[in-house]
């Protein structure tokens, strides 16, 4: 064969690589004895390149094949079939110490033995190199599983309609758009609020149906509390009355305790309200939030006798009230000095109370008006009471506390919520820091009062009269007659003048 066109079959991809596997690695294996085997390395015959299917860039290759030489056969056929494929992944090592003369690799002994297609050294050579490892191959896994496409209703189905929202504020714009006009407008305090004016703003010789009507169907139970509320404050209780008189009337507005309880309300405080002859048939029939409502308009009004014989009904009724209502007819009569005698009555109907519901703004109410009434002990039991309740008291319950135990001459006591406001890092206010000073003046303990009486100016507070006056008492207990010449410095600085008996003292101290 002649080695220029061998040389031109090697160099072409697809051809050189059919033209070498079938025919001269077959004629390799069988004629054993033109090729020295003496170093023969066995390798995996599942790593062989020709055992797979050529790839198309080498099936169809874009440039043009060269024509073969007529007269000579393209493709060798071996002359052997070689069954076993285990024999065919050899590495033959062409580079032994045997002296190579020539090979054969034509399909008859005889050719060989006549000196025909006899390859050189150097072409067994460059042939020997494809064997020394695999040829490259494309980057990526070979044998890649593709995942298996989606079913057809994956594709043909049609979307999911949106979940409907479940929490949508009413107010929003978005969805009061979607809203009747009734929904819109029944409970909108805007709209109910408008309606209280255009009532106002009627002639006195015209009723308030003329205004109502126009509206009265886009109305609901309760809407009417708002309009007749507002009327009351704009002090017209009587078109109040004729409101509710008109909704009286109507079917889908009445009965309706919230616009009763806000009508009664209304009568009571403006003293419009009286009572019945069977006081104690009508508490018994009548709703708890009725009987509130005229509690507080009685209360609100200044008929503090009528509250009490309210009161005094519903409990022989046996009819339980709400406790904000006993909160704010004590303070009430607090505030009045013929009337403590009523206050003792009201705490001990609340102290027999199982569950009571007091807050905190109600709890120190109370304590006021128990020191003021000098009822200490009922201020201790509240204070126990709503500390057992896991309650935190603010810097007014223990300033009131504080106080108490100060009016009741129980200084130590006193002193110890002083140290746990301390512990608590509570920040004082000036009613605090008034409180505070006067304990530290009633134990004579001058280096807290001062120190009290500083913390005060770096709090950004001015101390008042009464703080100057405790402080100038306490440095004349202690014989410090030049600090007492100070704070009557700053009293005159500040705009304050001293009593008579206070400088008479000090002149005498003086002399």
């Amino acid at each position: 064969m002649d080695s220029t066109f061998l040389r031109s079959k090697l160099h072409h991809p697809l051809l050189g690589m059919l033209f070498f596997t079938q025919g001269v690695y077959h004629n390799l294996i069988v004629d054993k004895k033109h090729v020295n085997l003496s170093r023969v390395v066995k390798v995996n015959c599942n790593s062989a390149v020709h055992l797979r299917k050529p790839p198309k860039y080498l099936r169809y290759p874009r440039r043009t094949k060269l024509p073969p030489d007529f007269g000579v056969d393209t493709f060798i056929k071996p002359r052997n079939e070689v069954k076993d494929h285990s024999e065919m992944d050899v590495q033959i090592d062409w580079s032994s110490d045997d002296q190579v003369t020539r090979v054969d690799f034509s399909d008859d002994e005889t050719e060989a033995e006549d000196g025909h297609d006899v390859w050189e050294a150097d072409e067994i050579e460059a042939i020997s190199s494809l064997f020394q490892g695999r040829i490259h191959q494309k980057p990526g896994k070979l044998n890649r599983e593709r995942p298996l496409p989606l079913p057809l209703p994956h594709q043909i189905r049609p979307l999911k309609l949106p979940t409907t929202k479940k929490h949508v504020r009413i107010s929003s714009p978005a969805a009061l758009s979607r809203l009747s006009l009734t929904k819109q407008i029944y409970k909108d305090p805007v709209f109910l609020l408008k309606l209280a004016r255009e009532i106002r703003s009627l002639p006195a010789e015209e009723n308030v149906s003329l205004v109502l009507n126009k509206w009265g169907r886009y109305l609901r139970k309760g809407s009417l509390s708002l309009t007749i509320k507002e009327l009351g404050h704009m002090g017209l209780p009587d078109r109040a009355l004729l409101t509710f008189c008109w909704a009286q009337k109507q079917t889908h507005l009445f009965p309706d305790d919230r616009i009763l309880a806000t009508t009664v309300e209304i009568l009571a405080r403006t003293h419009d309200l009286k009572l019945p002859f069977d006081l104690e048939k009508f508490v018994n029939l009548s709703s708890r939030g009725v009987l509130e409502a005229i509690a507080r308009g009685f209360i609100k009004g200044g008929s503090l006798n009528l509250a009490l014989k309210f009161l005094s009904a519903a409990r022989r009724g046996k009819r339980l009230l709400d406790s904000s209502i006993y909160v704010k007819l004590l303070l009430e009569l607090g505030k009045n000095p013929d009337k403590e005698e009523f206050v003792l009555p009201l705490l001990e109907e609340l102290g027999e109370r199982d569950s009571l519901n007091v807050s905190l703004q109600d709890c120190t109410a109370i304590m006021k008006v128990c020191v003021r009434l000098g009822n200490f002990d009922f201020v201790e039991s509240l204070f126990d009471w709503f500390q057992q309740n896991r309650n935190q008291p603010s810097v007014v319950m223990y300033t009131t506390v504080i106080y108490s135990r100060l009016s009741d001459n129980k200084y130590r006591e006193a002193l110890a919520l002083v140290w746990e406001m301390e512990r608590l890092n509570y920040v004082l206010d000036m009613p605090a820091y008034r409180v505070v000073i006067k304990l530290f003046v009633a134990l004579n303990d001058l280096p807290r009062a001062v120190r009290y009486f500083s913390k005060i100016k770096e709090a950004g507070f001015s101390p008042t009269y009464d703080i100057y006056r405790d402080m100038i008492s306490i440095y004349l207990l202690s014989e410090r007659l030049a600090k007492c010449k100070e704070v009557c410095k700053e009293v005159e600085l500040a705009g304050y003048k001293l009593d008579a008996n206070l400088k008479s003292y000090l002149l005498q101290r003086e002399r």
